[in-house]
């Protein structure tokens, strides 16, 4: 390693603390405290540098056993190796630092060549743990990544069927992304999404039209409007994506399969009952859905189509609060005015001025 791991040592007898850092002094960087208070402080003040702690039990100020409550109650034992080290010879006592959550217990009179070897070992098997967690974690996120970029790559096909030029697919992400955000801050106390479940419905989002696969292109890309006929045909894409998604069974395993299904199923739900397939309506509809079914119809109004011209982003936003595109979330209406010129700067999206739509 190119910087040397610190341990700290924590004994009110000062030459119980130099044995120590002799013992150790070689091989470590050392920190030292005379009491559990002081010993408390040096790790607050190294967070994520100390890789064990050698601590006394009986001393003045803060004793070994309220060090190890507190750091209990931090929940920092589980990184952090903490050796008592004591001339006790009380067995309930030696009992209360093991389920403290001391890792070890070496009595006095230390012995240099033992106790460095009992330490090291730990010490080492620690090192080893986390790099193997770092590896897992890195690991996972090139698979997380490639599986995004896989749903993506296999979206923007769909979308060339289209006529689209993949941009669709990865403004549907950010937009979705976006009006999340938006919606946490706007309500707080009613919506909350971590990063790993905003990615999957990021994912999710991106397989929204996946039906249209099975949607012939004299239907998909016809220019005029569509009979009432063609119409319904084009309507089993949200269902015919379901299909898709549950022919591949090893997608039913990954986490993004039901946000997936869910969204490509009901991104055509209206807040009032009147979209499809399922009449779905306010509260039955999941959140997810509602943003998707949003950024779709935002998304739809800007760009151009075979069978329309692109509007512009004014008129887009009017059309959806105006409910000439169906009916939304009030909330969400409330978080698409709240956030129309930060859509409008994000997605570059011509102005009235510079558009031919009104």
């Amino acid at each position: 390693m190119t910087e040397r791991q610190t341990i700290l040592i924590v004994d009110d007898e000062e030459i119980n603390r130099a044995i120590l850092s002799i013992t150790f002094g070689e091989d470590f960087a050392i920190l030292e405290a005379a009491n559990g208070r002081e010993a408390l402080d040096a790790i607050e003040a190294h967070p994520g540098e100390i890789v064990a702690v050698l601590l006394d039990v009986v001393m003045p100020v803060m004793d070994g056993f309220q060090v190890l409550e507190v750091l209990g109650e931090r929940g920092m034992l589980e990184q952090l190796p903490v050796f008592l080290i004591t001339a006790e010879s009380d067995q309930a006592r030696l009992r209360r630092g093991y389920d403290l959550g001391a890792v070890d217990i070496i009595e006095k009179p230390i012995v240099p060549y033992f106790i460095r070897r009992r330490i090291g070992n730990v010490i080492q098997l620690n090192n080893l743990v986390r790099t193997q967690d770092q590896m897992l974690a890195a690991q996972a996120k090139e698979i997380l990544d490639l599986n995004s970029s896989i749903l993506e790559t296999l979206a923007t096909a769909i979308e060339f069927r289209d006529q689209e030029s993949g941009e669709h697919v990865r403004r549907m992400r950010q937009l979705t992304l976006l009006l999340l955000e938006v919606l946490m801050e706007r309500y707080p106390e009613k919506y909350f999404f971590d990063e790993e479940e905003l990615r999957l419905i990021a994912d999710g989002a991106v397989m929204h039209d996946l039906g249209k696969i099975a949607i012939p292109d004299s239907i998909l890309n016809k220019p005029g409007r569509l009979t009432a006929e063609e119409f319904e045909i084009m309507k089993t894409h949200t269902t015919q994506g379901c299909v898709l998604l549950d022919s591949v069974p090893r997608l039913r395993e990954n986490p993004v399969y039901g946000y997936a299904y869910d969204i490509c199923r009901h991104h055509h739900e209206r807040w009032d009952g009147r979209g499809y397939p399922d009449g779905l309506k306010a509260g039955e509809i999941t959140i997810w859905a509602q943003v998707v079914a949003l950024a779709d119809v935002y998304d739809a109004l800007v760009g151009e189509r075979v069978y329309k011209k692109a509007f512009s982003h004014e008129k887009a936003v009017s059309m959806i609060l105006n409910g000439e595109c169906g009916a939304f979330n009030p909330e969400l209406m409330d978080c698409l005015t709240y956030a129309q010129e930060r859509i409008r700067q994000e997605f570059r999206v011509q102005k009235s001025e510079r558009s031919g739509a009104s």
